[in-house]
């Protein structure tokens, strides 16, 4: 069924329930995990003081690659924690680029996303990270909705 599975992450709680599924489901079908997630490189002074003030879409950009690193162990650790083979990606740049392009690298046969779900007009702007990997993707792509 699938052998390798990409699953993005940018820390939050919508991102953590999509890496909770897409462990679930390398567990049961035996697949490795391959966690992402993107970062823009920024001394950490700014990051302190512009991440307090950022818009939550912009966040991802405002991390550390310390920080970064340790948002990857986080996920990594729930997936060994199952038994599921999984290997780490840091990449820099826009989140959905890096998503895309694990999931080319690696062969991947499904991509998970979270998706914080939005009503009234905010559901029909395009450029939201699962919008993009799903119109690009290399294969079949998971959104999982949280609120």
């Amino acid at each position: 069924m699938f052998a390798a599975i990409v699953v993005g992450t940018d820390g939050s709680d919508t991102a953590g329930e999509a890496v909770r599924q897409a462990v679930e489901l390398a567990r049961t079908a035996a697949a490795r995990l391959h966690v992402v997630t993107a970062y823009e490189p920024v001394s950490s002074a700014p990051v302190r003081s512009d991440a307090w003030h950022a818009p939550s879409h912009a966040e991802w950009a405002l991390r550390r690659r310390d920080d970064v690193e340790a948002m990857l162990e986080a996920a990594a650790a729930i997936a060994r924690e199952a038994g599921v083979g999984v290997a780490v990606y840091a990449r820099q740049g826009d989140p959905a680029d890096a998503v895309l392009d694990v999931a080319e690298e690696q062969h991947a046969d499904l991509i998970v996303v979270g998706h914080k779900g939005t009503t009234g007009a905010k559901r029909f702007l395009l450029g939201t990270v699962p919008n993009r990997v799903s119109h690009h993707a290399p294969c079949s792509v998971l959104i999982v909705r949280t609120r």
